[in-house]
């Protein structure tokens, strides 16, 4: 019995010693204030709340396994995750369920999910991967090659359409590929390149209401019943929080109905009105702590594989922010992308926390996979 005892404590205190318990302390801090927006943010409405609720169990669950697997285990995985995310988007278009004019979810066995939510993960383990089997810094044809590992679930992602997911999606994988060590005369290139293509994908590669989007990003006054609904409303409702905000459960334009997307998308809006600027900073600040907090831990992965993917993710989580505060302050376009851990929606909110389970284990894993590389 004796020994029994000593043997859980032993497991005990290993599964204790791979949570990073400053990143757990953040995280919890930040679900918890979210979960008191959302309250709010769906006029409190108990059903909602309740699948919240079990959304958030499911995604600690997964984050708590997730620290525990071994990056060579997730470096041999990542090319079979990559593979069935593909297939899927491909069913996705195929015979995927709609809603609100996209074509962005399937369903498997009951359970409806978005494919494109997976592949925020499969791509950039998928790049790490690559390159983890590569000497560093990259050549031209292991650049080329992991582009194309990015470009084409994010075409898949784009043909939904979900321009906001494919955003994330090209992004964490860009990320990884510039961690490998893409030379800046590389960067500056492709940035060029983008804004040579920019006005061709505006014409050629858009939908009429996603390049309505952008323009109405120039003048959102414009049609403030129409295109510019969205924006106008949701900049009306963080100006009017003013420095402290209005109060929890106190805001105007979301309690009358005036915001849309209140507790997905727009959820930003409804925290600046109810609790002002000095609550933005705190969630501001909040948010850039995490970020620091898992690019600390990506230094300290045992391989290149490790340390690649958990740069990615970290930044991934910033462009999250930057997006959506971006978009409902006024200040990019809309194209769809939650603020992360705070806006309704399991899916990527279970993806979101499977991403700091990974960055959890860092620190812990075995040598082993990939180890012979190094960034150079």
């Amino acid at each position: 019995m004796a020994t029994k005892n000593t043997d859980f404590v032993s497991i005990f205190y290993r599964w204790l010693s791979s949570i990073d318990l400053v990143l757990i302390v953040s995280l919890i801090l930040l679900i918890a204030l979210g979960t008191a927006i959302l309250f709010s943010a769906t006029g409190e409405n108990e059903a909602m709340m309740n699948n919240h609720t079990i959304h958030l169990i499911l995604a600690t669950f997964i984050m708590l396994i997730a620290s525990q697997i071994p990056s060579e285990m997730l470096n041999r995985w990542s090319i079979w995750i990559y593979i069935i995310g593909i297939i899927l988007l491909i069913l996705v278009l195929v015979q995927g369920s709609m809603g609100k004019g996209a074509q962005r979810w399937i369903e498997l066995g009951g359970l409806r999910f978005q494919p494109s939510e997976i592949m925020k993960l499969a791509v950039p383990m998928m790049v790490a991967s690559y390159f983890s089997k590569k000497n560093l810094p990259p050549g031209f044809k292991d650049v080329f090659i992991a582009s194309l590992l990015v470009l084409v679930p994010m075409l898949l992602i784009v043909k939904q359409p979900d321009l906001g997911t494919a955003l994330l999606v090209g992004t964490a994988g860009f990320f990884v590929i510039y961690f490998a060590g893409l030379p800046w005369k590389w960067l500056a290139a492709t940035a060029v390149s983008a804004m040579i293509a920019a006005p061709l994908v505006f014409y050629f590669g858009m939908h009429d209401y996603q390049r309505q989007r952008v323009l109405t990003l120039f003048n959102p006054e414009a049609d403030r019943l129409g295109s510019g609904y969205h924006i106008y409303q949701s900049t009306i409702a963080i100006g009017s929080g003013g420095v402290y905000g209005k109060g929890w459960l106190n805001g105007d334009q979301s309690r009358l109905d005036f915001l849309p997307e209140r507790h997905t998308d727009f959820i930003f809006a409804v925290f600046g009105e109810e609790f002002g600027l000095l609550g933005n900073i705190i969630l501001f600040a909040l948010y850039i702590f995490i970020i620091w907090r898992g690019l600390y831990l990506a230094t300290k992965g045992n391989d290149t594989f490790a340390r690649l993917l958990g740069g990615s993710l970290s930044l991934t989580f910033f462009i999250y922010l930057l997006v959506n505060t971006g978009m409902v302050s006024g200040l990019l376009p809309v194209v769809g992308v939650p603020l992360p851990l705070i806006s309704y929606g399991g899916t990527s909110l279970v993806t979101l926390m499977a991403a700091f389970g990974f960055l959890m284990g860092m620190r812990r894993r075995k040598k082993g996979y990939g180890e012979s590389n190094s960034i150079q």
